[in-house]
């Protein structure tokens, strides 16, 4: 396995701290405090308690302007309703949850502004579905102000691209430059504990040569939540949908490069393998014997011509990586995914501030 796996390696060793345009500092800090994780206290489940909380008390008198839905039940697109509909009640419920949302988003931030890893950072952009909403940008604008009260100098603000896409894309910043010379896009998948997605990603350099433009040309999504696969169903539907969107893409035109950058929750080793991180993925993902990336080149030796590469990092690290072409007038700067946990990665610049960007 090991003489096989350094084959998928040729590019870029897999988790690796030194990428085209960033170095990754950090990446998942599992920060604790006297009630657990820290990360749990700014996820999204800590929205919907903090949603629950103000309206215990409404309910029990019969006035819940909410209604009778369960706080977990009510989408983010009600809730964004809410705060630009007329109901003044309702409004007050779900502004007081975003703020307490805000107040432990600022406290989960300064704990890690204030590690080594994350000192000197300029600005954090925060990924995962909760950003994508109204309630979101609200929440994350409400904590940049509590710290800049607090003389933190810093700045907050939701990811550039859709958090879907945003997984999807930054794995073009896995791969260097060269590699598009002669190719318009790669494939890239993100691994999560609810659903599995695939996507053709498209460079788009011509528009934008730092990738700036680059998006989705079209997914494909596989909610294994939803049922008990094993890790080699899991594998080789995986695969199916590669191979899926690699014969749409050919007859598109598309000059796919040989090249898949794969996102996957936790400590991604420079082999391939999972050291932590993946408890929440069908089958064991952390074994020593399985190795995702391995399995892919087995599965799709090639894509057109050429022998397939593929470089497998960390989700977050992923997700942070979208907004390399955004990110040129500062040096330091992170991501923050607000999802059913609390993901994270602190990068440094490669080029420096101001620095052109190698692509």
């Amino acid at each position: 396995m090991a003489d096989e796996t350094i084959k998928t390696t040729g590019i870029a060793a897999h988790g690796a701290s030194r990428l085209p345009s960033v170095e990754v500092d950090s990446f998942n800090i599992e920060l604790k405090d006297e009630e657990g994780f820290l990360g749990d206290r700014a996820s999204k489940g800590a929205f919907r308690d903090a949603l629950e909380k103000w309206r215990k008390p409404l309910r029990n008198t019969g006035e819940d302007p909410l209604g009778k839905e369960l706080s977990e039940n009510i989408s983010k697109k009600e809730l964004d309703a809410i705060l630009v509909g007329d109901d003044t009640d309702a409004w007050a419920v779900v502004q007081s949850a975003i703020e307490d949302f805000a107040q432990e988003l600022a406290h989960v931030t300064r704990r890690f502004l204030k590690t080594k890893a994350w000192e000197k950072t300029e600005r954090i952009v925060v990924g995962g579905g909760f950003s994508n909403s109204r309630l979101g940008e609200l929440a994350i604008a409400r904590a940049e102000i509590i710290l800049k009260a607090e003389n933190f100098k810093i700045e907050m603000l939701p990811i550039h691209q859709h958090p879907d896409d945003a997984g999807l894309i930054g794995a073009l910043h896995l791969a260097p430059s060269w590699i598009f010379e002669a190719h318009d896009s790669i494939l890239a998948v993100d691994v999560g504990g609810t659903n599995i997605r695939c996507g053709v990603v498209e460079t788009r350099r011509k528009k934008a040569p730092d990738l700036s433009k680059a998006c989705v040309w079209k997914s494909e999504l596989w909610r294994h939540a939803d049922g008990e696969p094993s890790r080699e169903e899991a594998v080789k539907r995986l695969v199916k949908m590669l191979k899926d969107l690699t014969t749409k893409a050919e007859n598109e035109g598309f000059k796919l490069a040989p090249f898949i950058g794969i996102a996957c929750p936790g400590v991604i080793e420079s082999d391939g393998s999972i050291a932590k991180g993946a408890q929440n993925l069908p089958g064991n993902w952390e074994s020593t014997k399985f190795n995702l990336p391995a399995a892919l080149v087995e599965a799709i030796p090639q894509i057109g011509e050429h022998d397939t590469t593929i470089v497998m990092h960390n989700d977050g690290v992923v997700q942070g990586l979208s907004e390399v072409p955004f990110m040129k007038d500062v040096k330091r700067w992170g991501v923050l995914t607000i999802g059913t946990g609390l993901g994270s990665a602190r990068f440094t610049n490669r080029n420096g501030k101001n620095g052109k960007s190698e692509r």
